[in-house]
This record gives C-alpha cells, sequence and structure tokens, in this order.
C-alpha cells in the first residue's frame, strides 16, 4: 500500500469483530462521551460566566476543559459510528487528521498541566507576587505557547509518521490511528518518526520530572501552613491535579515505549483509553465535585436560570 495514495483506507480492528461487543463497546462509548461533553462543556460555560471564577486558575481551567472537548472528540466519535455500522474504516486523509490533531491536543495538554502546576506553585509558595507574575498578559502568552508547541509537535509527527511507504495489511489494532500501531505497518524502519517521538517522550518526562520535583517543595509550604483549611484547599486542589498528570503521562509512557505484541493485545486497546478517553472524562469530575468555588458558581448559574425573565 503506497502512503501517497489518497484514496486508500486503514482497517481500524477497534476491542472485537463480535456484533453484540461492538454494540457493547458503542453504548459504553457514547455515555462516557456525552459525560465529557456534558462536563467540559458546563466548566467552560461557567468559568467564562461567573465573574468570581475570572482568574488565571480558571482561566488555564477552561482551555483544559475545551482541549478535553476536542481530545475526545478526535477519536470517540468515530468508534461509536464504526461499530454501530460494523464498518470499522477510516480513510487516509482521515488518518492523518487524527494523528495531527492528536499530538495537536495531547501536547497541549502537557503543556497547559505544567502551566497550571506553575500557578499553583506561584499562588502557594508565592502568594505575595502572585497578582504580579500571573497577570493576565502573562496568562494568555503560556496558553499561546502551550498551543504553539502542540501545533509544532502535531507538524513534525505528521509528517514523520507519513514520510515512509507502507505495506502489508492496512490494519491498525487500535480504535483510532495511533502512531505505534502505524509504525508497525511501515515497509522500512521510520527513523524520522522515532527520533520525534523520543524527543517528545524526553520532554515530557522532563516536564514530569520538574512537576513531582517542584510539587514536593509546594507540599512543604502547605504543611507549615497554620490555618487547617487552608491546608485542606491546597491539597484538595494540588492532588488531583497530580493524579491526572501521573496518568495521562504514564499511560503515554508505556504506550510509546513498550514494544507491541505479534498479535492484538486487549491490554494496548485499554492503555490507549488512559490517555485519549479517561483524562477529558474524569477532568469535570476532579475540578468540580471537589471545588466549592466551582460548586458555588454552579449553583449561581442554576438560579440565574430558573430566575424569571
Amino acid at each position: 500500500m503506497d502512503n501517497t495514495t489518497w484514496g486508500n483506507m486503514f482497517i481500524l480492528t477497534g476491542f472485537s469483530t463480535v456484533w453484540e461487543l461492538q454494540v457493547l463497546h458503542a453504548v459504553l462509548f457514547l455515555v462516557i462521551y456525552l459525560a465529557a461533553l456534558l462536563g467540559n462543556l458546563l466548566i467552560v460555560i461557567i468559568t467564562m460566566q461567573d465573574p468570581h471564577l475570572h482568574s488565571p486558575m480558571y482561566f488555564f481551567l477552561r482551555n483544559l476543559s475545551f482541549l478535553g472537548l476536542c481530545l475526545i472528540s478526535i477519536t470517540v466519535p468515530k468508534s461509536i459510528a464504526n461499530s454501530l455500522m460494523n464498518l470499522n474504516l477510516i480513510s487516509f486523509l482521515g488518518c492523518v487528521s487524527q494523528v495531527f490533531f492528536f499530538f495537536l491536543l495531547a501536547t497541549t495538554e502537557v503543556a497547559l498541566l505544567t502551566v497550571m502546576f506553575y500557578d499553583r506553585y506561584i499562588a502557594i509558595c508565592h502568594p505575595l507576587r502572585y497578582q504580579t507574575i500571573m497577570s493576565y498578559q502573562a496568562c494568555e502568552q503560556m496558553a499561546a505557547s502551550s498551543w504553539l508547541s502542540g501545533c509544532l509537535n502535531a507538524v513534525l509527527h505528521t509528517a514523520a509518521t507519513f514520510s515512509v511507504p507502507m505495506c502489508g495489511p492496512p490494519e491498525v489494532h487500535q480504535f483510532f490511528c495511533d502512531v505505534p500501531q502505524l509504525l508497525s505497518l511501515a515497509c522500512v524502519c521510520n527513523i524520522r518518526e522515532l527520533v520525534v517521538i523520543g524527543l517528545s517522550l524526553l520532554l515530557d518526562l522532563i516536564c514530569f520530572v520538574f512537576i513531582n520535583v517542584s510539587y514536593f517543595h509546594i507540599f512543604s509550604t502547605v504543611l507549615k501552613m497554620p490555618s487547617r483549611e487552608g491546608r485542606a484547599k491546597a491539597f484538595s486542589t494540588c492532588l488531583p491535579h497530580l493524579l491526572v498528570v501521573t496518568l495521562f503521562l504514564s499511560s503515554g509512557f508505556f504506550a510509546y515505549l513498550h514494544p507491541l505484541p505479534k498479535s492484538p493485545s486487549f491490554l494496548d486497546l485499554l492503555v490507549s483509553a488512559f490517555y485519549t478517553v479517561v483524562p477529558p472524562t474524569v477532568n469535570p469530575l476532579i475540578y468540580s465535585l471537589k471545588n466549592k468555588d466551582m460548586q458555588k458558581a454552579l449553583r449561581r448559574l442554576q438560579l440565574s436560570m430558573d430566575r424569571p425573565a
């Protein structure tokens, strides 16, 4: 199969070839997708409408929720449609689009999570300088830099992945076009993409180590706080953030570092769901259910909607 022919199709083998299991998978993914859609969209609306949430922390949370909406939308709807129609096909152009937008959004999310950590670090360890350092202009620049890094990484990965011809049956043992499976279809070893993957993982690892070391300093500061309520609020803000980063990056590291099995593995499908489906779904739960400011803002929104015009 020559990858320069735009009419070519890839076969996404998905979770199962059994029709009943395909329907079950479609229903499960549909429920998850609607929950992620509702949760992230609600955060975007609340943080835009409520003036009490016009702060750097919620500005970045709004960006993260928008990212979550987009990230889960580039893989899950297509997988649901394929399962229901029992036609697990995706065009070459569709596959290229999935690779590009996945890396655009995933890289931007890593950068944005790092920026969100920096925001919490300044708020907790340097509260008197917070307003000066985290100005509105600085927040916009950090968010723009995150999106720019995502765009650059997406261009590199997409160009490198499809720079070599592909041979053999065009079967991708995933529910979306994921790069490790695409590399296994290459006629020759794709050195360019392996180098790009190595650089990306190295940068992700640096971010991860930097975040964890810095969190050590944050927790040291939090433990010195005289107020028990202040300590509880700081831990409730930071620990979920650390959990999201760990889940997102560790599953990605595993997927891109471990050798692919000769036969399709359910573990690979499960791991891929942890960095494509789970983060956009759990982010609204982590950042809203235990966040008193978000709960108050939601109640204010409900009251404004119930109020007669």
